[in-house]
């Protein structure tokens, strides 16, 4: 019986060894772990390079679009400053027709009046 049980335990144990992954499976596995993470950090790093870049080109974008602000606003202050320095023109006096003595005043009246 002892040499029965012995027997059975050895092939019991056998099985159990057999049961499990081979080397080779478990190095695919080991791989395929080691390929994704790989994957999964070449993905990561695109996406901040692409995140950085979309970045800076928003910042390019918005500096030009301060400078064409503060050119434009510049153009305008200087516009107003030349037009409050320059002096204004002086209205020139209605000269009155003076008709002479005896002349007569045709066009002098106003419509309707006597």
């Amino acid at each position: 019986m002892k040499k029965v049980f012995s027997l059975l335990l050895a092939a019991g144990m056998i099985a159990l060894i057999s049961c499990g992954p081979s080397a080779e499976e478990k190095a695919a596995a080991e791989k395929a772990t080691q390929d994704s993470i790989t994957a999964a950090m070449e993905k990561m790093t695109a996406d901040s390079m692409a995140a950085v870049q979309a970045a800076a080109e928003q910042a390019h974008q918005d500096s030009m679009n301060a400078a064409m602000q503060k050119a434009t606003q510049d153009s305008i202050d200087a516009a107003a400053k030349k037009a409050a320095n320059k002096p204004k023109p002086k209205a020139k006096p209605k000269a009155e027709v003076k008709a002479a003595e005896g002349a007569p005043k045709v066009g002098m009246k106003k419509p309707g009046a006597k």
